[in-house]
């Protein structure tokens, strides 16, 4: 067992400012001399901790020394064999996790409701996805997790396969069966990848789904800067002892900066250890908090915060009850018409909006104050602007019609068209709502009237579209005949 008490980053960097080292080596700010105004913003005490590797501070691409200890203690207070200071944010950590996996040509069983930072890995290295359909609750629109029976199948018509990466769990909070799929993909030879973007909490929190390296997944993307606490774009790449730990770190120095931030690596650190030693306590509190603003919400009428309720044992196999997700059809609005108006109307940001439903992330954070003016907010809402649902559009999911392989979309010979008249071609880059960055479209896949609807009425309802090369999402490259 490691000493969770210690944070050996922030302890050396505390040290290293101690000394008052006289610095002629880089950033060239020196801890915020040569930027007062930057200093000034930001303060003090964070431009001093603003340093770059030395041998006192150790270095994140070759770490031996308070970096290495650093990330035993994390290893072991996240129950794995490995964890990895992650500060290019989860998105390395996810693409790192395929890279060492799938080569070119090999093929990655995946549900297509997975992050764009998941396709962007099969772009970099060229591994071919199987997409397993998720499932989808038509009253809510949503996609949901994969039903175990679904894996197997994949797995059954494509034994080759390297692995089976699942989304534990999605942005809206719902998990699959990842043990029960851990187990089956052992058995067939292939590795367990866990996208736990939104699961930080499952490992240091009681009454939580299971957390992916728990349940037996061999490695696992966990975004430490959402619900455990850390600066925004930190996170842990971790692994079990089926995977190389040299080999690992050699793909992520492939993906991961050589100026690694210290900044971002002591809120790790310190972060850990809170978790650690409080998360337990910490995570109780939040999820009092979700529950008591899902019970209120509910209580308005018109609105539906889900919870467990809906857990049916297959594709919405558990919940994570610290997620509020909101669906707002039923009152007229879509889910980014009420985003909008909460932030613009009454200084409330929430973490996204979509279609038919809004999240908002609910963290030790927050105060008791804020959680009545949400649900003081939604209740306005409902009250001023609820109109007839006829004519919305009720679904968040477009199973896709895949033609080509990401990596061959991507570099193909592309030529921009209008998007209005690309139906039936092959798209050759994403179209995304962000958040939750989730593709409606990848490179390879074919565009369809459907498609084209789904894009002009997020468009319409104000949904902030991205991923292609026309920032005005005007035109769209596809891949030429």
């Amino acid at each position: 067992m490691e000493n969770q008490n210690k944070a050996p980053i922030y302890e050396a960097l505390k040290t290293y400012k101690q000394k008052r080292i006289v610095p002629f080596d880089v950033p060239g700010h020196k801890m915020g001399r040569g930027n007062p105004e930057l200093t000034e913003f930001l303060g003090k005490e964070c431009m001093t901790a603003d340093v770059n590797s030395s041998k006192p501070l150790d270095n994140l691409c070759h770490p031996v020394s308070v970096i290495k200890e650093a990330e035993k203690i994390a290893a072991d207070a996240f129950g794995c064999k490995n964890a990895f200071f992650i500060v290019n944010g989860t998105t390395a950590a996810v693409q790192a996790m395929v890279l060492a996996v799938a080569k070119r040509g090999e093929k990655i069983i995946m549900p297509r409701n997975v992050h764009r930072s998941a396709i962007n890995a099969l772009i970099l290295g060229g591994a071919v996805p199987v997409y397993v359909n998720p499932g989808v609750n038509k009253e809510l629109g949503i996609p949901l997790g994969m039903r175990y029976e679904d894996v197997e199948k994949a797995i059954k018509e494509n034994p080759d396969a390297k692995a089976v990466f699942v989304n534990n769990p999605t942005y809206y909070g719902v998990c699959s069966d990842i043990k029960r799929i851990a187990d089956l993909a052992h058995e067939n030879g292939m590795y367990l990848l866990a996208d736990e973007a939104h699961g930080t909490h499952f490992y240091f929190a009681d009454g939580m789904p299971v957390a992916g390296m728990h349940a037996g997944a061999d490695m696992a993307a966990v975004s430490m800067h959402k619900s455990g606490g850390s600066l925004t774009q930190s996170s842990f790449l971790l692994t079990s002892d089926a995977v190389n730990e040299g080999h690992i770190r050699q793909i992520i120095n492939l993906m991961q900066t050589t100026s690694g931030s210290y900044l971002l690596m002591s809120s790790l650190d310190i972060s850990r250890r809170n978790l650690a030693l409080n998360g337990k306590e910490i995570f109780e509190k939040v999820k009092s908090y979700a529950e008591y603003m899902r019970s209120e919400i509910n209580e308005i009428g018109g609105y539906y915060a889900f919870s467990k309720e809906l857990c049916d044992g297959g594709a919405f196999y558990d919940f994570d009850v610290t997620k509020l997700s909101i669906h707002t059809r039923d009152i007229g609005l879509a889910g980014i018409e009420v985003y909008d108006i909460l932030r613009d109307s009454y200084g409330i940001q929430i973490e996204f909006g979509d279609i038919g439903n809004i999240l908002a992330y609910v963290s030790i954070g927050d105060r008791e104050l804020y959680l009545d003016r949400l649900i003081g907010a939604l209740n306005d809402i409902k009250r001023i602007y609820q109109k007839d649902k006829t004519g919305m559009l009720d679904h968040e999911y477009i199973n896709p019609i895949v033609k080509l392989s990401p990596q061959e979309a991507f570099y193909g010979d592309k030529v921009s068209v209008p998007i209005e008249k690309s139906a039936g071609k092959i798209s050759g880059e994403f179209v995304m709502c962000y958040p939750p960055g989730i593709p409606i479209l990848a490179p390879g896949e074919q565009i369809t009237e459907e498609i084209l609807a789904y894009i002009k009425y997020a468009g319409e309802k104000g949904c902030f579209l991205t991923g292609t090369e026309d920032l005005e999402i005007k035109n769209i490259m596809i891949l030429e005949n």
